[in-house]
């Protein structure tokens, strides 16, 4: 595939105590690669400069919360802390100081608007040496809806899943496999949740239903990249005729969807009030569409 590739360099401001030696600002360069599918991916280059303080910011961390024998917590050296540590958690910790900030430096200087969180690949990690990540992700795919509404109000009088049938079959949206694979991912973890409170294993299940992982896999990926491009085009015909949703609206549909008062109050958070419009909205645009028969 085709990729378009360009190169920035990224200001990070350390937080640096005043006694530091350590210059202010470090440069941190990222690079662009976009695929044509419109995955994404951005590889930053560290300083071992900045690895370094990080690190070292790291472990005062971890002092204050680890048990070294023979110190008070907090007062053992960090040498010592460090032994405790394993390296794993310790890069992991270390990772989440340095590259949130980066990132969003990134997606600002590329005018990236990701559909998804980036996942995120230690490339090189050597002592003394620049470390590299790679972040993937992916944008909303641009498509064209065409003149749907001629379309449909000719199909005479079809049921719903009729409709998102045509819709599928006229607009042609072309997703990114990164996306696919997110919502795969999202299903099977679901379904690995629902058989191990069962009390089954995914072998057994999966001998059950007399299918193989590769098998289930394939099908969820059918499954996901259907339903992925039916809640875009919806979104957008939704978008297209000025179909918002109200606060009202969200607080009866979080009210309907929990009777308990304390699930409700579980379930009214930010990010769940903007999946339920998102879900009203698209369900008010797929309305629209069955007045037009």
């Amino acid at each position: 595939m085709a990729k378009q590739a360009e190169v920035r360099q990224n200001l990070i401001p350390l937080n640096l105590k005043p006694s530091t030696k350590v210059e202010a600002k470090v440069k941190i360069t990222s690079t662009l690669a976009k695929e044509d599918d419109g995955s994404i991916q951005i590889t930053f280059n560290f300083p071992f400069s900045l690895i370094k303080k990080a690190k070292e910011e790291t472990l005062v961390e971890f002092a204050k919360e680890t048990e070294v024998a023979g110190f008070r917590r907090g007062k053992a050296p960090i040498s010592k802390v460090e032994e405790k540590i394993p390296q794993e958690k310790l890069t992991e910790r270390l990772l989440a100081k340095i590259l949130p900030k980066a990132l969003a430096e990134a997606l600002t200087e590329y005018k990236i608007r990701p559909a998804i969180y980036p996942k995120f690949e230690l490339i090189k990690a050597k002592e003394n040496e620049d470390w590299e990540v790679k972040a993937l992700t992916c944008e909303i795919p641009n498509f064209e809806l065409g003149d749907y509404q001629k379309a449909i109000s000719g199909l005479g009088k079809p049921k719903e899943q009729e409709i998102i049938k045509f819709l599928l079959e006229t607009i042609h949206v072309h997703l990114p496999k990164i996306l696919i694979n997110e919502e795969v991912n999202t299903r099977l973890s679901n379904l690995l949740e629902r058989i191990e409170k069962l009390g089954l294993s995914l072998e057994s299940y999966l001998a059950s239903i007399g299918k193989t992982p590769e098998i289930l896999r394939k099908e969820y990926a059918v499954q996901a990249e259907s339903a992925i491009a039916t809640e875009l085009i919806l979104e957008k015909i939704a978008q297209r005729q000025g179909i918002k949703t109200t606060e009202k609206q969200i607080d009866e549909a979080l009210k309907t969807a929990a009777a308990d008062p304390k699930l409700f109050e579980k379930l009214n958070t930010p990010e769940q009030r903007r999946n339920i419009a998102a879900l009203l909205r698209r369900r008010a645009a797929l309305d629209s569409l069955i007045s037009l028969l």
